[in-house]
């Protein structure tokens, strides 16, 4: 028999779905106030505040070690500033928005209406703010949520739905818990739209089940996001932002920097001035509490195997420092792979580790060249102040968002949309994004007195409509 837990209850299959029938029938009687909206808003951000040390806990242990500092900023303080955004705005969000009718005496505004009850998938890496973040849309634009937290970070995923059933009511947010088969029951629902956030392949399947329903979904799936580091740039500042961030959470992230494209002479430099930064600020890393750990054995290995091909492929492999690893406890160092073939395996799969691709090349055609050769993007980023340069990337790239001279610092920005395209995405939000996009945009049209665009369609289609016609058609 299949384990799935209800609301930290288990349940039979059929229950879930019953259950969801229930809060779709809540939300067609009763749909959510602006206060409601932003009482549920306002209790998420208490949730987080109040027990944002016991969250840091949980889900350390799930990782081996997490450093409390990754989950206070980018899952603690990432979510409740999305959640904040959302209260602070919302007045403004669902006003009705006016539009142009060409019919003289009729009016049109566009209104936002809730979509009904949304389901939420979950990872494990930002196992909150992907949690949040997507929930700030969701509730702002009037919805109730169904949420299915990652298996893989099963004590923090505990705590969670602990806490949101202490908080919420079931009909408000609901969760469900349990392995794969969990999740394929909880894509199968009939769900008003469904937000997931994981690997291509498995969106992909989220995908195919939606479809059974025509349940629309949001996915953010990640890919190989790349970097492009000018010729002769400030590579001292280049190396440091990009280490910044490949270093934190241990490069589980889906907007990492996958690979770099430096000049083949700024190479040497360049990794000599990461491998600087990283000892300014680490020194060593097996022990380091500020060094978040390889999720679990299985993801350890696969980043062992992407090494061990690249290296017999002939690329060379460069430590952050001579420590040893320590595979047991997923403790990794950060490692720089130089010039490994397009055809190696770190070249062909997104590596979500400390693993970084250094790649020589002679002009900036060749970044062109490779970047679009690959799936798109869900970020692209590129260091250097030659506007010729930025141009070309901003013209010739497609890539979920395009960041300069930094790594990663949009998904601060909440008035931008956050999604990917191609493969690496579909949809977006964040923000009045996220509003909208959670809402289902309902045109009302207002009629003149008259009825003019009623009478252009009646019958018969006389002398007078041909004129009034024709007259339309040569504006």
């Amino acid at each position: 028999m299949n384990h799935f837990i209800l609301n930290n209850q288990p349940v039979a299959a059929d229950v879930i779905s019953q259950h969801l029938s229930r809060m779709k029938a809540v939300a067609a009687e009763h749909l959510l106030t602006v206060s409601e909206r932003i009482s549920i808003l306002n209790r998420c951000i208490v949730l987080l505040r109040t027990h944002q040390d016991a969250l840091c806990d949980a889900y350390s242990q799930d990782f081996g070690y997490r450093a409390p500092g990754n989950t206070l900023v980018s899952d603690i303080l990432g979510s409740i500033e999305a959640l904040r955004h959302a209260a602070q705005h919302l007045e403004q969000w669902v006003s009705e928005e006016p539009r142009t009718s060409p019919f003289p005496g009729t009016r049109v505004v566009v209104e936002y209406k809730p979509l009904g009850v949304v389901g939420i998938i979950s990872p494990w890496n930002f196992p909150l703010v992907l949690t949040f973040g997507p929930l700030a849309g969701v509730i702002a634009a009037g919805n109730r949520a169904m949420i299915k937290p990652s298996e893989l970070a099963e004590n923090g995923s505990r705590l969670l739905c602990r806490l949101i059933a202490e908080y919420f009511s079931a009909e408000e947010i609901s969760t469900l818990q349990g392995g794969i088969e969990a999740s394929r029951r909880f894509s199968s629902l009939p769900f008003d739209h469904l937000v997931f956030t994981g690997s291509t392949a498995t969106g992909r399947q989220i995908m195919q089940a939606a479809a059974e329903n025509l349940t629309p979904v949001t996915l953010e799936l990640g890919g190989k996001s790349p970097v492009v580091v000018s010729r002769g740039s400030h590579l001292t500042q280049a190396a440091q932002r990009i280490m910044t961030v490949k270093t934190f959470n241990a490069g589980q992230i889906c907007i990492a920097p996958d690979y770099v494209l430096v000049h083949q002479d700024d190479l040497p430099t360049f990794v000599e001035q990461a491998k600087t930064f990283l000892h300014q600020r680490f020194g060593t890393f097996i022990d380091n509490r500020e060094y978040t750990s390889v999720v679990n054995a299985r993801q350890t290995a696969r980043l062992c195997t992407l090494l061990d091909d690249a290296r017999a492929l002939g690329a060379t492999l460069v430590r952050a420092t001579e420590e040893e690893d320590d595979l047991p406890r997923g403790r990794m160092v950060p490692t720089f792979v130089i010039n490994p073939p397009l055809t190696s395996r770190i070249m062909q799969e997104e590596i979500f580790g400390p693993l970084l691709p250094v790649i020589a090349y002679d002009h900036l055609e060749q970044c062109l060249d490779l970047i679009n050769r690959m799936d798109r993007p869900l970020a692209a980023y590129y260091f250097g102040d030659d506007p010729l340069e930025i141009a070309q990337i901003r013209h010739r790239t497609l890539s979920g968002a395009l960041v300069i001279n930094d790594v990663m610092s949009h998904v601060l920005v909440h008035d931008v949309p956050f999604g990917g395209v191609g493969a690496s995405g579909i949809g977006a939000y964040h923000g009045e994004i996220g509003f909208k996009r959670f809402s289902h945009a309902r045109p009302v049209f207002y009629q003149s007195p008259g009825g003019e665009s009623n009478l252009l369609m009646r019958a018969p289609f006389d002398d007078a409509s041909r004129r009034l016609v024709a007259q339309l058609i040569n504006e």
